[in-house]
């Protein structure tokens, strides 16, 4: 697995899987762009360990919801490296609340986050790849709640659903473009948004013991299942979803 010849656009890079996922593309040879909001101090810090390591990155900060801050980022991107071959859609929010308490504000902006916002930075990105005539690569960062429910979650199950779709259909309408799309679907990942179930150790263990594997995954281990579907290698996977969850998935029969 090579990706020398790429650059790779990755949003919400500051921390968890998408740190991992930018240090990892960089590892590989890729020259990464890590996006951020309102993070600058942290994004800084991946891309000071990814040049510590001999890699190239760049920090590009934008609001992934906002289509002017999209477009911003996506030339500045070009601007920098001359191309844009690869877009990981990973930045993402959760806000649990039951669905009888949720907010129409709070709904709004989950949505905005996890599903409208990879579809303005796909379409930007895409359109850069059209234009190269290169072809490319996006990576969805799923969830495993695209398809298995988690009650007082509902915005996100439903951004993670409609992502599923979005995958799918995309993966058609791109490919006379030679641009894959794909979604990955973590399961318990190590990552700041499961803080305060990691912090309980009967939350944590409750949380194991529904895994096949008998642990929670690590942000690293996504992020080179990512590296491998924007690699040449994958070049013929399109238009799924690739699953990386220990077997939780396939425990609650959901899948």
């Amino acid at each position: 697995m090579n990706l020398s010849s790429k650059v790779a656009l990755i949003t919400g890079a500051s921390s968890g899987i998408g740190e991992a996922t930018a240090i990892e593309m960089a590892r590989q040879g890729a020259r990464v762009a890590v996006n951020h909001f309102n993070q600058l101090s942290a994004a800084n810090a991946v891309v000071a360990a990814i040049a510590q390591a001999g890699g190239q990155a760049i920090a590009v900060e934008a609001d992934v919801s906002q289509s002017a801050q999209v477009n911003q980022m996506v030339q500045q991107v070009v601007q920098r490296f001359g191309q844009l071959d690869v877009l990981v859609n990973n930045a993402g929010i959760e806000q649990g609340k039951p669905f009888l308490d949720k907010t129409e504000q709070e709904w709004d902006r989950v949505i905005a986050v996890d599903l409208k916002g990879p579809f303005l930075c796909s379409q930007a990105a895409a359109r850069e790849m059209v234009k190269r005539g290169k072809g490319g690569t996006i990576v969805n960062i799923s969830s495993i709640h695209e398809d298995l429910a988690f009650p007082g979650h509902i915005a996100y199950c439903t951004a993670k659903g409609g992502l599923r779709m979005f995958c799918r259909d995309l993966a058609l309408e791109l490919a006379p473009y030679h641009i894959n799309v794909v979604n990955v679907g973590p399961g318990a990942i190590a990552t700041p948004i499961n803080a305060k179930t990691l912090g309980d150790p009967k939350e944590k263990a409750a949380l194991e013991s529904e895994i096949p594997l008998g642990r929670i995954g690590a942000p690293e281990e996504v992020a080179r299942l990512v590296a491998y579907l924007a690699s040449d290698d994958a070049s013929y996977i399109t238009g799924t979803t690739v699953f990386i969850d220990g077997g939780l998935s396939r425990q609650t029969g959901s899948l």
